[in-house]
C-alpha cells in the first residue's frame, strides 16, 4: 500500500523537462544581454558563448518534452510548469538577439588571461577590442568560482592600440587585491590607465 502511495507521488521526469527548460531560457536571456565571463581551465568563455549554450540545451529539451508527452497525465503536469508558448517564443527570440549582438560585439575582439595568478586564486581578464582608430578594453577580476559578472574597469586609446597584446602593461597583486596599469605609446595615451583588480 505504502509503495503504491509512493509510486503515485512521485513526479514524472517528463515533468520536470519544462522547469529546466525555463530556467534555461531565462539564463540564456540574462547571460546574453550581460557583461558576465567564465573562465574554465584557463579558457574565456563570454556572456553570448554560454547564452547560446543555454539557448541551445532548452531547445533541445524542449524537443524532449515533445517526444514524451504522450500520457494526458504528463501533459496537463507540463501544461501546469511550462512557460506559455507566446513567453517562450518570446524568450528564444531575446535569447537569440542577445547572442548575435554579443557575436557582432565580439568581432575582433582578444581575450588575455594575465599571470601572475593573485591571492586566493585571483585572475585578471582583459577583452581588448579596436574598431577603426579607437581602441579600449574591458578588465575582469575572475575568482575561484571561474565568473565575472561585470567588468572590474574600462579604458580606451586612440589609433586602436592594444597595451595588453603589445605588453606595455605591468600587473602587481598585494595581499589582498591587485593593480593593473596600463602605458601606451608616446602618441596613443591610454585614458583611465590604472585599475585595481579584486576578487572579493
Amino acid at each position: 500500500m505504502e509503495t503504491e502511495q509512493r509510486r503515485t507521488r512521485r513526479v514524472p521526469r517528463s515533468a520536470l523537462y519544462p522547469v529546466i527548460t525555463a530556467g534555461c531560457l531565462l539564463l540564456s536571456c540574462a547571460t546574453g544581454w550581460s557583461n558576465v565571463l567564465l573562465l574554465v581551465a584557463g579558457r574565456v568563455i563570454p556572456s553570448w558563448a554560454m547564452s547560446a549554450a543555454l539557448l541551445l540545451v532548452s531547445l533541445v529539451l524542449m524537443g524532449v518534452t515533445a517526444v514524451r508527452r504522450r500520457s494526458e497525465d504528463e501533459r496537463k503536469t507540463g501544461r501546469r510548469v511550462a512557460l506559455p508558448l507566446f513567453l517562450r517564443g518570446l524568450a528564444v527570440v531575446v535569447a537569440v538577439l542577445g547572442s548575435v549582438f554579443g557575436v557582432l560585439g565580439d568581432i575582433g575582439a582578444e581575450y588575455h588571461v594575465l599571470h601572475p595568478t593573485g591571492p586566493h586564486g585571483c585572475r585578471a581578464v582583459v577583452r581588448e577590442t579596436s574598431f577603426l582608430l579607437v581602441g579600449g578594453g574591458d578588465v575582469y577580476a575572475v575568482g575561484r568560482t571561474g565568473i565575472a559578472w561585470r567588468p572590474a574597469g574600462s579604458w580606451r586609446v586612440d589609433d586602436a592600440y592594444r597595451p595588453i597584446a603589445k605588453g606595455t602593461y605591468e600587473l602587481e597583486w598585494g595581499p589582498e587585491s591587485g593593480t593593473l596599469e596600463l602605458r601606451g605609446s608616446t602618441t596613443d595615451p591610454v585614458m583611465d590607465g590604472v585599475h585595481g583588480v579584486d576578487c572579493d
